[in-house]
């Protein structure tokens, strides 16, 4: 399985996982989960869930009472609705305790982020110790190829590389206010996903929301300089 459809099928199961949803309230789902820059087409999402149903993870019902619009040749069909499957609650969970190096790259992160609400907390702690860990290690590949190059490039793309590293940076600061945050809630399920939290620009978040606090170099409203 590539890493991208396996991002795509842990936020099918994890959407589903909630409650059924017919194909196109799924894709509007997957779309504000994922963000616009990694929608997913059609043509993407049905091969996922056909493969889901016939690996038996999702069951299919097709209400008679429901339609919407098909091809021009089709015309109507029935509306397909979606839920997991006894294995499929089950592949969400084995995927929701997957702390290994997947989840720490940057294709899975934000998805595993997003359900940490159903996330036990001695996972959380490691899929955000080794995120952590993970970008400390590329912070250390950028500052030697800065200082490596520095004399062969001309000021924007030195700068761009400054950004970038700068980005970084904020963002093993924001994962090492989260970690802090895991230590207090020593108590299991608890934590950001359980309870309202305020981010840094002083909007309140619900808990569980599809919508986890950005990362700081991510959030809307930023000066040049705070940049």
């Amino acid at each position: 399985m590539s890493r991208r459809s396996g991002v795509l099928e842990f936020a099918v199961l994890g959407l589903l996982h909630d409650a059924p949803m017919h194909g196109y309230e799924l894709r509007k789902r997957l779309n504000v989960l994922l963000g616009s820059f990694r929608a997913f087409s059609y043509g993407t999402l049905y091969p996922c869930l056909k493969n889901l149903v016939a690996q038996g993870s999702l069951v299919e019902d097709n209400p008679d009472t429901e339609y919407v619009p098909a091809t021009a040749l089709n015309g109507k069909r029935s509306k397909i609705v979606y839920r997991l499957s006894a294995e499929g609650k089950q592949r969400f969970e084995e995927l929701l305790a997957d702390s290994g190096p997947d989840a720490w790259e940057d294709e899975h992160f934000g998805v595993r982020f997003a359900f940490f609400g159903q996330t036990d907390r001695a996972v959380r702690m490691r899929v955000l110790e080794g995120r952590r860990s993970r970008l400390e290690e590329r912070l250390e590949r950028m500052r030697s190829s800065i200082a490596r190059t520095r004399e062969r490039f001309d000021d924007y793309t030195l700068e761009l590389q400054r950004h970038g590293l700068e980005s970084v940076e904020r963002e093993v600061r924001w994962l090492g206010e989260l970690i802090e945050t895991e230590r207090a809630n020593r108590t299991g399920r608890t934590g950001l996903g359980t309870a309202e939290t305020t981010t840094s620009d002083g909007r309140g978040q619900e808990a569980g929301s599809l919508d986890p606090p950005r990362p700081p170099h991510d959030r809307p409203g930023r000066s040049a300089q705070e940049r």
